[in-house]
């Protein structure tokens, strides 16, 4: 019976990962119609199976409760709590107080899930659950593009491109470079069935390369070039130093030919200077910031079509962008600079804190912290999936943070423990 429960458990945690991934629903739902494509649908059964998530994610936190306040009272991260609870508060000055308080409670729902998912699962287990997440969306988005080719693949300018089970082939860009690192770090740490991990691996890049997803591709060659990085940083001093300096050089030489050579580098991804009209779009949506710069429009609040503050961007940029794609700006249009300089304070203190932890560790599973806080920061130039609820990027980047600064706090009272009386300074 114990064993049906664990079982069942590992099910529902798969499950969830699966719709935070955002796939196969609103594809389904909406018919396959695109991304940028006007459709009506009913989307209440969503909003139902995502209340079912909060709930059970709720109950089975509840149950271990001593588990949960372990891990909320011993990681004391209170930037990372300010900003769940910020957008929240911003209901007082919302331009759309309704949508606040709906994407309030969405956010924070979703993100009790990271924390169900650190503090009930070891990272070994935790990468196994997500492998089983995109193992089940790769072959799904193969067979979609095979037998359901009217979802699976999307056209674009009249060229067929892979989209798999998601509404737009940047969402299967985007999911195919988690993927791939999770594949890529099992693989690479394991003894047992690594063929079955880079059988994986090489899945996700298959589909990244399909999906023609440039900006996905960049930021995973990216992170495999930070994976080696990082590895260094277990070195000796005496090796470790000189390297990174080296490296250091080659990467600001790197940069400057990079930045005299940009429309070489964008013709060869495919791309034009202006990313695809983003660069047009970010001083318009600059502007809207400098109109409320210290705690924004509120929490989802200035994207209303034309019947909100959004309605300026419409009109000077020539199209109906629903975001800015930016996670940065994103983030300043819903919670100003308050909000922004929350998430930058959290996030550069687990991002030391993840140093830390790769520097006493000697697994490859142990630079994941490190991976997607970087993954994060990348994808946040391009795209504005940084606070988002319901998103699988936000809830793996709460257990990231709360992983990094449970093991600081571990490491710090174990050594406090093991200090002799002798050495304690007084006053």
């Amino acid at each position: 019976m114990r064993k049906l429960l664990i079982y069942a458990e590992q099910g529902f945690t798969v499950a969830a990962l699966l719709i935070y991934s955002g796939a196969i629903l609103t594809l389904l739902l909406s018919g396959g119609a695109g991304q940028q494509d006007a459709v009506e649908y009913d989307s209440s059964s969503i909003r139902i199976i995502f209340f079912v998530i909060y709930a059970i994610t709720l109950l089975l936190l509840i149950l271990r409760w001593k588990k949960t306040l372990y891990v909320l009272v011993l990681n004391k991260d209170i930037f990372l709590y300010a900003l769940l609870m910020l957008p929240a508060v911003s209901i007082l000055w919302s331009f759309e107080p309704s949508t606040t308080l709906k994407n309030s409670f969405t956010l924070i729902g979703s993100s009790l899930f990271g924390l169900y998912f650190v503090s009930r699962y070891s990272l070994k287990q935790q990468f196994y659950l997500l492998a089983w997440n995109f193992g089940i969306i790769i072959v799904l988005s193969l067979i979609f593009a095979v037998a359901l080719p009217k979802y699976g693949i999307q056209n674009d300018l009249g060229k067929p491109l892979l989209r798999g089970v998601f509404t737009h082939k940047n969402g299967l860009g985007a999911r195919m470079v988690t993927s791939s690192i999770v594949f890529f770090l099992l693989g690479y740490q394991s003894q047992r069935r690594s063929w079955l991990f880079w059988g994986g691996f090489s899945l996700s890049i298959l589909l990244l390369l399909l999906a023609g997803s440039a900006s996905s591709l960049v930021n995973l060659l990216i992170l495999i070039f930070a994976f080696f990085t990082f590895q260094i940083w277990r070195w000796t001093y005496q090796i470790m130093v000189p390297t990174l300096i080296i490296m250091a050089i080659i990467s600001q030489s790197l940069y400057f030919w990079l930045s005299n050579n940009a429309n070489v580098l964008f013709t060869s991804l495919g791309k034009d200077a202006t990313l695809t009209g983003r660069t047009d779009l970010w001083p318009l949506v600059i502007d809207m910031i400098w109109k409320h710069p210290w705690l924004g429009y509120g929490y989802g609040g200035f994207w209303q079509g034309w019947n909100g503050e959004s309605a300026y961007i419409w009109l000077n940029a020539g199209w109906m962008p629903s975001h800015p794609h930016n996670g940065y700006l994103a983030l300043c249009l819903d919670l100003g600079l308050l909000g922004l300089g929350l998430f930058f304070l959290g996030f550069w203190r687990s991002y030391l804190q993840g140093f830390t932890w790769v520097r006493s560790s000697n697994t490859a599973l142990d630079i994941w912290p490190l991976m997607h806080m970087t993954y994060i920061f990348l994808a946040s130039l391009t795209e504005s999936s940084l606070l988002e609820s319901n998103s699988l990027t936000w809830i793996l980047y709460v257990g990231a943070c709360l992983s990094v600064r449970m093991t600081h706090e571990s490491k710090i009272k174990s050594s406090n423990k093991k200090r002799p009386i002798h050495s304690i300074d007084i006053a």
